[in-house]
């Protein structure tokens, strides 16, 4: 086994980075790799590309759980493979992705020069609902299941290692990220997540999980849109309905009342 990569079921591996503790996900064919997502820019993909080459294999495909910089910008290192994602994902990336560099780079300006080097590679592969790949002797199933996260999450389920490769629709050691998020729907699409989840979930960012965590952390997304619901029915402002708290930090809440309250416009 390369060093560094956990193996959560046969053939299925995931390895956490110190960076944006993001998880990278492997999963080992007959000729080939499957790798769910790329890393946050050039050089971080090229380093991974490094690291898979414990493997012994290509990487024949390549599957973005959603959108999002930190997932996605690592694409180019990776273009021989097929890369995959939901549609609203590749357009993202073709239409807003200049748009996500100039922000990542306003936030880590020390880093500015490693994003400017990055060729945004959206996926040439789509789908909008569900779609099972056969490669290698093995099937992924690959669903979005809702808008939650994003509007265009997927999840990655390994049937045969009963694995499922969550993204940021699941979060360890913060809280999820409502940037971009729908947190009226959320608490749905964690239902149908949840009805996958019978062995190891590996979430966008931290440890392993199981069911009961993404089962406690469903209960925590529901509670987040039923207080916005109701905060929003007695006239209260995003801001002055997280001062009155909630499951998340109220910086959290903020970002996601914000969110609520566009929706419930």
């Amino acid at each position: 086994m390369p060093a560094d990569w956990i193996e959560h079921g046969d053939g299925v591996f995931a390895r956490r980075y110190r960076s944006l503790d993001l998880n990278i996900g492997v999963v080992v064919g007959d000729g080939g790799l499957a790798v769910i997502d790329s890393r946050a820019n050039h050089v971080q993909g090229r380093e991974l590309a490094r690291d898979l080459e414990g493997f012994g294999l290509p990487v024949k495909w390549l599957i973005n759980t959603h959108h999002h910089w930190d997932h996605t910008f690592g694409n180019a290192m990776f273009a021989a493979a097929d890369i995959w994602g939901h549609a609203r994902c590749a357009e993202v990336l073709r239409t807003g992705g200049e748009a996500m560099r100039a922000l990542v780079k306003e936030m880590a300006p020390d880093n500015a020069e490693m994003f400017d080097e990055v060729v945004i590679t959206p996926p040439q592969f789509t789908f909008t609902s569900e779609v099972t790949v056969s490669f290698g002797g093995r099937q992924l199933e690959m669903r979005h299941l809702g808008r939650g996260h994003t509007d265009n999450d997927i999840v990655i389920a390994v049937p045969d290692a009963d694995v499922v490769f969550a993204g940021d629709l699941v979060e360890q050691g913060a809280p999820p990220a409502y940037n971009d998020a729908f947190p009226l729907e959320w608490p749905d699409t964690d239902d149908a997540l949840l009805a996958l989840a019978g062995g190891v979930v590996i979430p966008g960012h931290g440890a392993a999980v199981d069911a009961g965590f993404v089962a406690t952390q469903h209960e925590e997304i529901a509670e987040v849109a039923r207080l916005a619901r109701e905060r929003r029915d007695q006239g209260m402002t995003p801001a002055a309905a997280a001062q009155q708290g909630g499951p998340y930090p109220e910086a959290v809440m903020a970002i996601a009342f914000g969110r609520a309250w566009e929706q419930l416009s």
